[in-house]
C-alpha cells in the first residue's frame, strides 16, 4: 500500500519535493536539477544591468527637485525677506524629501545588481 501511495503522489505532484513527506517521513523526496547555460546567464546579467540603469533614473528626478526647491527659495526670499528663517526651514524639509527619493533609487539599483 505504501508503494502505491508513493506512485500516486509521484504521478500527481512530480515537481514538489515535499509531496512524498506527506505520506511518510522515511520516503524519498523527488528533486529536479536546475540547468543553466552560458547564454541564459548572460541574458540574466544583461537584464540586471538594464534594470539597475532604469532604477537610477530617479536620481535625475531628485536633482531636478532639489534645483526647484532652492530656486523657489530664492524667489520667495526676494518677495518677502522677513520670512527668511521659516522659508529656509521649509526648504531644508523639501531638500531632504527630494534627496531621499534619489537615495531610494540608488538603493534599488544596488539591490538589483547585487542581491538578485
Amino acid at each position: 500500500i505504501h508503494q502505491i501511495q508513493m506512485n500516486i503522489v509521484r504521478l500527481s505532484l512530480p515537481r514538489f519535493a515535499f509531496a512524498s513527506r506527506l505520506i511518510s517521513p522515511s520516503a524519498t523526496t523527488v528533486t529536479t536539477k536546475l540547468h543553466t547555460t552560458a547564454t541564459s546567464r548572460d541574458i540574466d546579467q544583461a537584464a540586471k544591468y538594464i534594470g539597475a540603469g532604469a532604477a537610477t533614473v530617479g536620481a535625475a528626478g531628485s536633482g531636478a527637485g532639489i534645483g526647484s526647491v532652492f530656486g523657489n527659495l530664492c524667489i520667495a526670499y526676494a518677495r518677502n525677506p522677513g520670512l527668511k528663517q521659516q522659508l529656509f526651514t521649509y526648504t531644508l524639509l523639501g531638500f531632504a524629501v527630494s534627496e531621499t527619493m534619489g537615495l531610494f533609487s540608488f538603493m534599488m539599483a544596488f539591490l538589483i545588481l547585487y542581491a538578485f
